[in-house]
């Protein structure tokens, strides 16, 4: 690979093919090309936000077996990991995000297993929007929908969702990755924004199949892409594969951001480390409730990250940290079809 053709062609802002992708993926993550290329992604991210980076903050309003039955997921009812369903009430919901928009979150998420009830989702949303600030930004993490869903989630008091077709989609998930394009569809018609990321990356996913993922999160000019690297859920299928290192996302973080047009200022990483704001990561969640990557069944009290966590690995590489709301998400964005 000629580093200096690529540095070059990214100062341009020009784009890459798939093909350049492939090989900027294939150099060993401890080689110097590699740490050229994480440096350019950290340059692109650091000027388009002004050196900003973001920390969001994301609650579960249930914990459930889910008949999806995603490989990578602990929730996935074919494992066993969470027996009885448990959800909170509007109460709890409202506590948690005022506690977000407290510790200065940028954006506050609100998730649920693939099948919860949508007309419970909507109602305790409302409430939540009713008791945040009018100028917080509200997103929502939820299953497939479609467009008269999604015009009631917009309706609700949401500015966006997170939204991802996952690698492998199909083949460790029960969900048809048309299905995830079509809801995506639907949520930027009904005016939302839509954030996503090329996840959950593990030892066997090719570079191939990760520049592919690179090239479709780009093809809907979202909010922000990324990468996150799958987490071993403990007797899951896809445990026996083990876990990419930090070093390994923090290249496919990278890869990433050299891959999105300069449109998507946002570059996500999960779970949060230096090493990713280093490579261009800026935004990292904090998160409370239930995680499909612990089995704890708060994630406070297991990998779960608190918002002033994150803002300090951010500090500890040189990023400030916005004060106020997403401008990810908080600005319009041009909606395109799919």
């Amino acid at each position: 690979m000629n580093i200096s053709s690529v540095i070059k062609q990214s100062q341009n802002g020009e784009s890459f093919s798939k093909e350049q992708l492939v090989e900027m993926l294939s150099v060993a993550p401890d080689f110097p090309e590699s740490y050229q290329i994480m440096a350019e992604a950290n340059r692109i991210s650091k000027q388009l936000t002004n050196n900003k980076a973001e920390v969001h903050a994301q609650f579960a309003l249930n914990l459930a077996p889910c008949a999806k039955n995603c490989k990578f997921c602990s929730f996935a009812s074919v494992y066993g990991i969470f027996g009885e369903p448990r959800k909170i009430g509007p109460d709890e919901a409202v506590i948690y995000a005022k506690q977000f928009e407290t510790e200065g979150a940028n954006a506050v998420f609100v998730m649920t297993t693939a099948d919860y009830d949508f007309g419970e989702f909507i109602e305790i949303s409302q409430e939540v929007r009713r008791n945040l600030k009018p100028e917080t930004i509200l997103i929502a993490n939820v299953g497939d929908r479609n467009l008269s869903e999604a015009e009631r989630i917009k309706e609700a008091g949401y500015q966006g969702v997170y939204h991802a077709v996952r690698l492998r989609e199909g083949r460790d998930t029960n969900i048809d990755p048309k299905t995830r394009l079509k809801s995506i569809k639907a949520f930027k018609e009904a005016g939302l924004v839509v954030g996503t990321c090329v996840e959950p990356v593990g030892p066997e996913h090719t570079n191939e199949e990760i520049a592919e993922m690179i090239l479709l999160t780009a093809s809907f000019d979202p909010a922000y892409s990324g990468a996150a690297r799958r987490i071993s859920v403990p007797g899951s299928e896809l445990a026996r594969y083990g876990m990419i290192s930090e070093l390994r996302m923090a290249q496919i973080v990278a890869a990433t951001r050299l891959g999105m047009p300069r449109t998507v200022k946002g570059n996500c990483t999960h779970e949060p480390c230096t090493l990713g704001a280093l490579a261009g990561a800026n935004l990292f969640w904090a998160e409370l409730g239930a995680n499909p990557r612990d089995t704890e069944e708060k994630t406070e009290e297991g990998r779960g990250n608190t918002v002033a966590e994150c803002q300090s690995l951010f500090q500890e590489t040189d990023w400030e940290v916005l004060e106020g709301q997403s401008v990810y998400y908080g600005e319009m964005r041009i909606t395109r079809a799919l």
